[in-house]
């Protein structure tokens, strides 16, 4: 009898830790996406340095869990782009190490973003001796996360940005961006969703009015 209440007690536990896992992680998805597609000026930047915080604690509290450490490289790679200037390197490090650590635990983790995260890392950062940007490394990172989740929203925006801004390859982007607007929704994610899709219409934009030239 007092194995069977151990096993339950052990059980509660486990369940009051995922809830609360799961809690904070989509306390932090939320956060990040009003910061990032509903606060404009400096009170952005303010934002993403709380932001910064919450994800750090957050990846403290579960150094094993690979969710944690991606979600505080998006924030630390967000906020590197926010930030500008010679502090955005460090943080772009810092988020770079992030998704290295998390691909060790489990590279599917959230249908293999933190490949979309590093890959995104790669073409956006600049080069040597400058940075640590590469273009072989965006593309093998990209080409991963589709190959994790190939209708996702997000895969599909970045690689289709990768396409436009690295290759000029404009039809193949097209392709993408089009199937990033048909991606199922996250009913859970409204705002992170609405903003992305606000993205991939730009970029759209972008295209057609380049065929108009």
């Amino acid at each position: 009898m007092r194995c069977l209440s151990f096993v339950v007690f052990l059980a509660a536990a486990f369940g009051a830790q995922a809830a609360d896992f799961d809690a904070r992680l989509l306390d932090i998805q939320h956060a990040w996406a009003h910061a990032n597609y509903e606060v404009s000026g400096d009170a952005r930047e303010r934002a993403f340095e709380d932001l910064e915080e919450r994800a750090a604690a957050f990846r403290a509290a579960y150094p094993d869990r690979a969710e944690a450490l991606i979600w505080e490289g998006i924030v630390l790679s967000t906020y590197a782009g926010v930030k500008g200037g010679l502090g955005a390197l460090g943080l772009a490090k810092k988020a770079r190490a992030d998704y290295e650590k998390a691909l060790e635990m489990d590279e599917t983790a959230l249908a293999g973003s933190a490949h979309t995260s590093l890959g995104v890392l790669y073409y956006k950062v600049p080069g040597w001796p400058l940075g640590f940007g590469s273009n072989d490394k965006a593309e093998k990172h990209l080409r991963k996360a589709l190959s994790i989740n190939p209708d996702g929203i997000d895969p599909n925006f970045f690689y289709a940005e990768y396409l436009v801004d690295e290759k000029g390859d404009y039809r193949a982007a097209r392709r993408h961006l089009e199937k990033a607007l048909s991606a199922p929704d996250r009913p859970d994610r409204p705002v992170a969703d609405a903003g992305r899709r606000a993205e991939v219409r730009r970029l759209l934009a972008r295209l057609d009015e380049r065929e108009r030239d």
